[in-house]
């Protein structure tokens, strides 16, 4: 089976999901587009939906509702997660995926009152499929969960999670690691620091907080990654 995975800016890598999902037995491709950070410009195309069984759109430092660097490319990812859902094709949307998942099935995408930066657990009603956490989290818009949709986890902040026949967002970031936090902020540079400390954490912090949470960061992503093949996506 085939996992395809949008990298939508260089930050974005397929991580402890692509992981697990090699694990089992998929064939894990990455579909990578804007080449900067700071230029979302991708004049690619997006391949048929069927030419994979599972999509799995990745975060971006972009916020999905700004036309000057998404909008060469945003319509047809929506288009494409629609087209995934009228033909069965599972999703599973995480941070900037997650809205673009909200967005293409009625929901909206939104500023978040605050940024939301650092390691925090969540409220689930669903454990086993979205445990509580701790989740990396890091973005400054939030989606609002489509109305046909059923959202199964929130914080203080925003909701988390939602589930929509095959497709399942997430707000929070499962596939990021220690390694992971670094490359973005390598990437980001003085902006990353500074985006750190205005959330109250800092480089350093975030660093060891996913070293102090990597046991049960792995645990987390093994959960969320065969519950959603078996009980969201229909597919083991």
């Amino acid at each position: 089976m085939r996992a395809l995975f949008l990298a939508h800016d260089p930050g974005s890598r397929p991580g402890m999901v692509g992981d697990a999902l090699a694990r089992r037995g998929f064939d894990v491709e990455v579909l990578a587009m804007a080449r900067a950070i700071d230029d979302g410009a991708w004049n690619g195309r997006f391949p048929p939906v069927d030419a994979a069984d599972l999509l799995v759109p990745l975060g971006a430092i972009f916020s999905l509702n700004d036309r000057s660097q998404v909008g060469g490319w945003i319509d047809a990812e929506l288009k494409l997660l629609r087209d995934a859902d009228r033909q069965g094709v599972p999703v599973l949307g995480i941070c900037f995926g997650g809205q673009a998942l909200a967005a293409a099935h009625a929901g909206e995408v939104v500023p978040a009152e605050t940024a939301q930066i650092g390691w925090s657990t969540v409220e689930t009603d669903a454990p086993s499929l979205v445990p509580s956490g701790p989740w990396m989290q890091w973005h400054t818009d939030r989606f609002v969960v489509p109305p046909a949709a059923t959202e199964l986890a929130r914080d203080a902040s925003c909701s988390q999670a939602f589930v929509l026949r095959r497709n399942l967002g997430v707000q929070f970031h499962p596939e990021v690691d220690e390694a992971g936090i670094a490359h973005w902020l390598e990437l980001a540079g003085p902006d990353g620091e500074a985006a750190a400390h205005a959330a109250g954490t800092s480089a350093e912090q975030l660093l060891a907080d996913a070293r102090a949470n990597a046991e049960q960061a792995s645990r987390g992503v093994e959960t969320l990654v065969d519950a959603f093949l078996t009980e969201v996506a229909g597919l083991a």
